[in-house]
């Protein structure tokens, strides 16, 4: 009797195909997470030195809450490099003035030093990396 089932189990398998047609399951294709973002130098520069800019808004606009969360970045106004093998860039914010209104915006001025690190006695700097917000204008 354990026979006929066994049997019958193995044949009930081969005829509904579950053997048959057991396959792994195909794999998915993993794509660089780069390739569907457009990132340009700008986006690059910004990534590195907003969070200086950021603790000097906090320290420029004490208490206002609206600036420290609702500054922006318009626009890089220049790049200018020196010969400590450093950067020097300026970047154009908004920031909001007032925090009892949202249409109220100062456009500041904000100068950051960007040294890469550097270890080469060929062009005679050894320092690491650091930025720093070296100059800040109110408009």
């Amino acid at each position: 009797m354990k026979k006929v089932i066994v049997l019958f189990t193995f044949s009930l398998m081969f005829v509904s195909g579950n053997l048959a047609n057991a396959k792994p399951p195909e794999p998915k294709e993993i794509k660089p997470f780069a390739d569907d973002w457009y990132v340009t130098p700008e986006d690059i520069i910004r990534d590195i030195i907003f969070p200086s800019i950021d603790k000097r808004v906090m320290k420029e606009y004490p208490g206002n809450d609206a600036a420290t969360f609702g500054w922006e970045s318009q626009r890089i106004v220049g790049i200018v490099y020196n010969n400590n093998h450093s950067y020097d860039i300026s970047v154009r914010i908004r920031v909001p003035d007032n925090s009892n209104s949202s249409l109220e915006y100062a456009d500041d001025l904000v100068k950051v030093r960007v040294s890469p690190s550097c270890d080469s006695p060929k062009i005679g700097c050894s320092h690491g990396f650091k930025v720093e917000v070296i100059d800040y204008k109110h408009k």
